[in-house]
């Protein structure tokens, strides 16, 4: 059986993307989600890190505070696409089968 792979992109709103798939699924995705499941090295280690105790307070930088948006996508290969965030982080590769993972599906 062949992996689904993307049709069409689309944005039908400035915090989402939607992607029909070739196996006729159709899921939407917000960029928080996109970023927060981030596959990259750094972020792996950041989620696998442990929680910093209560008490301690974060200073978070002006990009951090603002809601996060997708700013490009290109793709690489034909496997994955390589996504860019306004808080400027760009390394992840967001392969076929995780994002066919992620998102909600559109009924």
């Amino acid at each position: 059986m062949t992996p689904a792979a993307p049709l069409e992109l689309s944005r039908p709103d400035d915090a989402t993307l939607r992607i029909r798939w070739s196996d006729g699924e159709v899921r939407d995705y917000k960029a928080r989600d996109l970023r927060d499941a981030c596959p990259c090295a750094t972020c792996r280690e950041k989620h696998k890190a442990p929680a910093p105790p209560p008490t301690t307070l974060t200073v978070l930088a002006p990009e951090e505070l603002a809601p996060v948006r997708l700013e490009a996508m290109r793709p690489a290969g034909t496997y994955a696409y390589n996504l860019r965030f306004s808080d400027g982080h760009n390394t992840g590769l967001y392969t076929f089968d995780l994002l066919k993972r992620l998102g909600a599906e559109v009924p």
